[in-house]
């Protein structure tokens, strides 16, 4: 086996040997998640840094909290997530339609439609949505807080100040480290 093979079988395990060792439940019935619905809240219409919609395709509910999904409509130009990292979760991006620009650690890069890119957890990213519309799919493992995040978010009255929202970030595993990414 060469080693590339080897890395990548090892790596799609570990969540399963988690699982196992862990003793969580895991589901005993498929779902479906339907195109253009979240399975329990609705459409999530965020607040706050970007008023984009999101729908919970899967959540922490559903898997013991080992991974959540969720797919993002994105209506907010020019606008995307101050640079923050999460504590506990990787994430990973999916553009399905749309550009959008990231930041990881030092590095930046332009994603398109088809393009996916990975986030592990402590390491300092942000994005903005680069086009005038665009849709992702967002995946995090474990699921974490951030489904609770974005209810918080959505439940604002008005637009939170910075300082508000580092609070709200804090207060679901995430630390606000900078501003948001501004497009080139």
């Amino acid at each position: 086996m060469q080693r590339r093979q080897f890395v990548f079988s090892a790596l799609a395990a570990v969540p399963f040997i988690t699982t196992a060792q862990a003793g969580l439940p895991s589901p005993s019935k498929g779902f479906v998640a339907k195109a253009g619905e979240g399975r329990f809240h609705g459409h999530i219409q965020l607040k706050g840094v970007n008023s984009n919609i999101l729908d919970v395709k899967v959540s922490g509910k559903d898997t013991g909290g080992l991974l959540a999904i969720f797919e993002q409509t994105s209506v907010s130009p020019k606008r995307g997530t101050p640079l923050h990292l999460h504590h506990f979760q990787d994430e990973v991006f999916f553009v399905q339609t749309g550009e959008y620009y990231f930041q990881v650690g030092d590095d930046k890069y332009r994603l398109h439609a088809g393009d996916s890119i990975f986030l592990p957890r402590k390491v300092p990213h942000a994005w903005t949505q680069v086009s005038d519309t665009g849709k992702m799919t967002v995946t995090l493992q474990p699921a974490g807080k951030l489904e609770g995040f974005f209810m918080a978010m959505a439940a604002l009255k008005a637009t939170p100040t910075n300082e508000e929202i580092a609070k709200i970030f804090a207060a679901h595993e995430m630390q606000v480290v900078g501003p948001p990414l501004a497009v080139d």
